[in-house]
């Protein structure tokens, strides 16, 4: 029932206490689909419910006896949202396969090889524990797109305005017998096992898996490549997810990696969902995704299979990536932040390689459609064997201008422009710099965030031009 009394913002209603809009913009997905704090909107078991229904009438319109996949990461939450999702889907005749805890990617890749409907993941990636998210790709493997995922929003919009369409007498639905967990799993790691031409059994490597997804798949496939691999943060309680490690904290995989003097020729940590990945070389120097496209496009340049000679990066990739780049004749284009968006990029303009310096890379030369942190690091293992180099060789001529990230957590996301102190401010940086440096703000796709991100020709300029930007954010915006 709608509640008419209370005060909401223009364009919204409220159902049950939850403000909902009522635009033609997606307010539910963000750059990476759902997310939220489990048990709060939208991630509440009503909620839940619902959006696996209105995501199951999505696949039934097009396949009549449709099929989707599911899994989810190590938080204690995922299990009862996975559950959720997966007897809305199932109330409306979607048959449903559980794939348990595995990455992100994984889902993908079992989605397009079994031509399932759907992929559905429950997950916040690197976010808190007590995050969670709800993310979907398409039976071909990609993520959805924004007109479809606005079409699914407003069911679940409609649908929340009639509560008693959730009602749990409807979950009882017959289902087929359906493979087992294992069985789905064992098909993705056999993929990336397979994808492996190189003997990769002389590297040591230390592999942090941030208590994540990863801890379901890594060291089975380390394992049957025969890898030399030691790992860390292997034991998920359904609270420590990236609590001080994975691809959030990589400094804690290098001081581990430097500890040990010697022991190690490489270090990769991913994040909660393992669809993305970073490094540090055998020093215990954290290398991050701008690397790893440096090192992966030269290889697939060589090897001729880098397409019109393009890599596509974002605009928070460095600039000492583009220089690089150009000095091996390679072009680099940006597009917005988030795989998705790069994925999109790559596809207009045939790339085969892409990716962020958060690590998501995605390699379209072996017909990826996510970024995939096992995947990268098969890659970037294999680059280093056949090269015969360490991986601080390969990179050695990446000069990194000096970069800074602020982050600053806003009560809404008012559009920057129409906040005259900010926008002032950013044109002042810009001057500034002066074409020796770069501005980019924008608000974090997943969390309540404002990034200020300044590249410069000095440290001190970078400092006190990030430092003048956040002052007027938090200003005007901030908590």
């Amino acid at each position: 029932m709608v509640q008419g009394k209370a005060k909401t913002r223009p364009g919204s209603f409220i159902i049950s206490g939850c403000i909902l809009p009522m635009n033609q913009q997606r307010q539910l997905f963000g750059t990476d689909g759902i997310r939220g704090v489990a048990g709060e909107f939208p991630l509440t078991k009503q909620s839940t419910y619902l959006i696996g229904r209105a995501l199951g009438h999505d696949l039934v319109r097009n396949v009549r006896r449709a099929q989707a996949v599911i899994g989810q990461d190590t938080r204690e939450s995922s299990r009862w949202i996975a559950d959720r999702v997966a007897e809305g889907l199932a109330a409306v005749g979607v048959d449903v396969h559980s794939a348990g805890v595995i990455t992100t990617p994984g889902v993908a890749y079992l989605a397009r090889s079994r031509k399932m409907a759907a992929g559905v993941v429950i997950s916040a990636s690197h976010n808190p524990w007590t995050d969670n998210g709800i993310k979907v790709f398409s039976g071909d493997g990609f993520k959805l797109t924004d007109d479809r995922e606005l079409a699914i929003e407003k069911e679940i919009f409609a649908l929340l305005q009639n509560p008693g369409s959730a009602d749990d007498t409807a979950l009882k639905v017959p289902r087929p017998s359906l493979p087992g967990e294992a069985e789905l799993r064992r098909a993705y790691i056999n993929s990336l096992a397979e994808s492996v031409k190189s003997d990769l059994s002389t590297l040591r490597i230390l592999v942090d898996c941030a208590n994540g997804a990863a801890t379901a798949e890594a060291p089975e496939l380390f394992r049957a490549l025969r890898v030399q691999a030691t790992f860390i943060h292997i034991s998920p309680d359904g609270k420590n997810i990236n609590e001080g490690c994975g691809a959030l904290h990589p400094e804690t995989l290098g001081r581990k990696v430097a500890e040990y003097g010697g022991q190690f020729d490489l270090g990769v940590t991913f994040d909660g969902d393992a669809d993305r990945a970073l490094f540090c070389d055998a020093a215990g120097r954290v290398v991050n995704g701008d690397a790893v496209l440096l090192a992966a496009a030269r290889d697939m340049h060589a090897q001729g299979t880098l397409k019109a000679d393009t890599v596509v990066s974002t605009t928070m990739s460095n600039m000492g990536l583009e220089v690089a780049l150009k000095n091996s004749g390679i072009r680099m284009l940006r597009a917005n932040v988030g795989d998705k968006y790069v994925l999109e990029e790559m596809l207009k303009t045939g790339a085969t390689l892409g990716g962020e310096q958060s690590g998501h890379i995605i390699f379209r030369d072996a017909e990826s459609t996510t970024g995939d942190g096992l995947l990268t690091a098969l890659r970037l293992m294999d680059i280093i064997v056949r090269a015969g180099k360490s991986l601080a060789d390969l990179i050695h001529d990446l000069k990194v201008f000096p970069q800074k990230i602020q982050n600053i957590r806003v009560r809404e996301k008012v559009p920057f422009a129409q906040v005259p102190a900010i926008q002032s401010a950013i044109a002042a940086a810009e001057r500034e710099l002066d074409g020796n440096g770069r501005v980019v703000v924008r608000y974090s796709g997943t969390e309540a965030l404002a990034r200020v991100m300044v590249e410069a020709d000095s440290q001190a300029k970078m400092e006190s031009l990030t430092a003048a930007i956040a002052a007027e954010i938090q200003k005007a915006l901030g908590i």
